[in-house]
């Protein structure tokens, strides 16, 4: 009976997955690939493909999302490299708060945060006019750092964003590292710089290999952040640019094919590339390096680098924060005047109030339907003895590999009028049941973690024996199992609610009427609105963040009542 369980719930989320994950990937791949004869008939092509590559337009917004891509990630790994080690070997005043802290910029979303920036980094911003009180700056020419640095704006805002991915996974394997090696070296007179390029880094590769590919696909990817800078030299942009144009322009699915597939190689290399290290597989040391006392002065610049690097990753929205509340706010450092009005204001905006309840109704949906098929997912992972779990266990963590991008830009073209996914468009043009499988494939692989560790840390001989005792695997799931990981799932559930709230790409591309608009969108919107679009936007943005920091708060609670360990 058990058996049979296993692989009917296998069955089912295969194919879920293989529908709404899988196939609309690939027919973004068959649509690039694909040419038409005029008898109707289908051959495969490289023609569009190449087309892209021929284009010079297309040319500059791929090569620049590729050097995005590789100087975020190596701008990030600068800020998390020195954190970890830092955070691993050396006793400091407020260390525990301060490695909280610094994983703040992972759970406030970069796309609010450009908001900000724009305010501070403008002719007339904030930046300016400190230099203009300094006498850095002629008054009557200030430099536009958006104008003249907005490449280099994008590139930061994303490595203040994406650092703490990094940073987490160097210090796990800084955690793993065993620390007679370095001692050795040190026994014999190894200097510490040599140290560590000859030890302490390649042992750390795995785990700066596992990072830099999920930051840079990210970076790759992202779309909100150039959009909010109006950026569109790059290809993301380029792609939603090409949306209204989607019946009889093959290019824009060339040019998704081809960030599709340049990202599931880099996925796929970080793969070989830690399966091949000598270290990757490295046991787990019995000893632990403890972690040194140092002197106050080296003890304060610890401290120092942890708070200097967080005040630098919340300035963008510590600059939304005061542009929800300024009253005016033009070439000075501060908003000369504070108001709440924003705030009252958005209450009574068309567009803002709605969509907040459609982001509600998106989220809360793709959460219930993620926390069923995770549910299912995670059973057959650790309960059962099917040869292809560990299959399905690679199969639902693909959604972080592949970009958020790629998956809407797909939804999008296999819903229009006459294909397969236009049955899931509502009335009037309601994308509900699109954007909440879509949000829920995008989050599913965090309920399936929170749950897989809840039921590693549940003993299964109790679901044992209430099946010997006659239960039936739903009763024994409902009386047993679940009662047992419910702060897991909770954990999970909130982190898969939050961030489909702040969902970009899916929300941008699949929502196109106003009414239908969720809050990303919204803001987007807003930001465009003459008046105080930009201040009701900052004020919307602060809800968000608010939001979005009380989940995690709740979720990091939660799953430690448990002492489980959400890992992606």
């Amino acid at each position: 009976m058990k058996r049979r369980t296993a692989i009917l719930l296998t069955v089912i989320t295969s194919l879920l997955l293989a529908v709404f994950f899988l196939f609309p990937a690939w027919m973004v791949l068959r649509q690039a690939f694909e040419g038409h004869r005029a008898d109707g008939t289908f051959f495969f092509t490289l023609e569009f493909i190449s087309m892209v590559l021929r284009n010079p337009i297309y040319q500059e917004g791929l090569i620049n999302a590729l050097v995005l891509g590789v100087a975020s990630t190596l701008a990030s790994l600068l800020i998390a490299m020195p954190l970890a080690l830092v955070g691993q070997r050396f006793e400091y005043p407020g260390k525990r708060v301060l490695g909280v802290l610094v994983l703040a910029p992972l759970i406030l979303p970069p796309f609010v945060g450009a908001v900000g920036i724009k305010q501070l980094l403008g002719c007339n911003g904030a930046l300016n006019a400190l230099l203009i009180r300094l006498g850095a700056m002629d008054v009557r020419v200030p430099y536009d750092w958006l104008a003249n640095g907005r490449f280099f704006g994008i590139i930061a805002m994303n490595a203040l964003h994406l650092y703490p991915i990094l940073y987490l996974n160097i210090a796990a394997a800084l955690v793993k590292l065993d620390p007679t090696l370095e001692q050795a070296a040190q026994n014999l007179g190894c200097p510490p710089w040599k140290r560590f390029w000859r030890v302490t880094l390649p042992l750390t590769m795995p785990g700066v290999f596992a990072g830099a590919a999920i930051v840079f696909i990210w970076a790759f990817t992202e779309l909100g952040v150039p959009l909010v800078f109006d950026y569109a030299r790059v290809a993301p942009v380029q792609i939603f640019d090409g949306i209204k144009g989607l019946d009889k322009n093959p290019l824009p699915y060339a040019l998704s094919a081809i960030l599709l597939l340049v990202a599931i190689g880099v996925f796929v290399l970080s793969k070989w590339a830690v399966g091949s290290s000598r270290h990757g597989s490295t046991p787990r040391p019995q000893g632990r390096a403890s972690a040194a006392r140092c002197g106050p002065w080296r003890a304060a610049a610890c401290s120092a680098l942890f708070l200097g690097v967080f005040v630098l990753a919340v300035l963008p929205h510590l600059g939304v924060v005061l542009l929800s509340v300024a009253g005016r706010w033009y070439g000075t450092i501060l908003p000369e005047q504070f108001t709440l009005h924003h705030y009252l204001e958005a209450l009574g905006n068309g567009l803002v109030v709605p969509s907040i309840h459609n982001s509600l109704l998106y989220a809360g949906s793709a959460t219930l339907l993620a926390l069923v098929c995770g549910l299912a997912v995670a059973w057959v992972v650790e309960r059962s003895d099917l040869r292809c779990r560990g299959w399905l266990d690679a199969l639902v963590m693909l959604p972080l590999a592949v970009p958020g991008l790629v998956m809407a830009f797909g939804y999008l073209a296999l819903s229009q009028e006459g294909k397969v996914f236009h049955c899931l468009i509502g009335s009037g043009g309601s994308p509900f049941l699109l954007l909440a499988i879509a949000y829920a494939i995008r989050r599913l692989p965090y309920v399936v973690r929170a749950a897989v560790a809840g039921l590693q840390q549940s003993n299964p001989a109790l679901e044992e024996a209430a099946s010997s005792l006659g239960a039936s695997p739903a009763r024994v799931l409902r009386r047993i199992a679940l009662p047992l990981i419910t702060a897991n799932l909770a954990a999970g559930a909130i982190l898969a609610f939050a961030f489909a709230m702040m969902e970009v790409s899916d929300s941008l591309i699949l929502a196109q009427k106003t009414q239908h608009f969720p809050i990303t969108k919204a803001i987007y919107t807003l930001l465009g609105t003459l008046g105080n679009g930009t201040e009701l936007a900052a004020a919307l943005g602060v809800w968000s963040m608010v939001f979005l920091t009380t989940s995690i708060v709740g979720a990091t609670v939660l799953g430690g009542t448990r002492g489980g360990v959400l890992k992606l």
